[in-house]
């Protein structure tokens, strides 16, 4: 007896479950909303801005805050720039932006 994964299953000209094949479509940063370019310009940001706290320790809470402040951005980017396009991924971000703050606030009792 020969296990097939459902990957080889479909890749032997069966077809899944609905009776059509899913063709193979790349995952690519655009189609999640965001650009090519945020997330690499975030992190070498956030490396130059680390470098510099090293050197300046009291700039250090700068670098700190903006290396969590690239997730929020790239959510508010999505939000902002999804909204014609795909509400469900603006309303996710939304929705992520809207759940930090909350964590945040809870904390901020807490402490």
């Amino acid at each position: 007896m020969i296990d097939k994964t459902p990957d080889q299953s479909n890749q032997s000209g069966q077809s899944n479950q609905s009776g059509q094949s899913r063709p193979n479509i790349p995952f690519s940063s655009e189609q999640a909303g965001l650009p090519s370019w945020l997330f690499p310009a975030g992190f070498w940001a956030a490396v130059a801005a680390l470098i510099l706290a090293v050197l300046m320790p009291r700039l250090a809470f700068l670098a700190v805050a903006w290396v969590m402040l690239v997730p929020v951005l790239a959510a508010l980017w999505v939000a902002v720039a999804a909204w014609k396009r795909d509400r469900r991924l603006s309303m996710a971000a939304l929705i992520a932006l809207t759940g930090l703050g909350v964590v945040f606030l809870v904390k901020s009792w807490l402490a």
